[in-house]
């Protein structure tokens, strides 16, 4: 069992879900339960799932909630492209988030492919 707490990707994901947060409540108010309510799930769900990754014994589960993680952090990637063409929050607004967001998609990803490699 690895702990969570330790991993810089589990650090940055908390991170993200705090600004997507403060980007939703930019959202306008009839969004509550459209798109504001599902980029703040799909946000929460990538710090859980490399938490519930890390409580698995085997090296597979924790590859595979990894990958359950990025599939959120790409979700939260389409949402924020949305909120962007639908011209809810500025370009301006969203740029830290979506820096952030590739950061943590490839620092995912990069975990993932030594784990994998380290398996072999």
């Amino acid at each position: 069992m690895r702990d969570f707490r330790t991993l810089n990707i589990w650090k940055e994901g908390i991170s993200l879900v705090k600004n997507v947060y403060n980007l939703a409540d930019l959202l306008p108010q009839e969004e509550k339960y459209g798109l504001k309510s599902q980029i703040c799930r799909a946000a929460v769900s990538i710090p859980s799932n490399i938490a519930e990754g890390c409580s698995r014994l085997s090296q597979i589960d924790f590859e595979r909630f990894l990958e359950i993680a990025l599939g959120s952090a790409f979700e939260v990637e389409t949402q924020l492209i949305i909120i962007e063409e639908l011209e809810l929050i500025t370009k301006e607004q969203l740029s830290a988030t979506f820096n952030q967001l590739t950061k943590l998609q490839k620092m995912i990803n990069n975990l993932n492919s030594k784990l994998k490699a380290n398996g072999k």
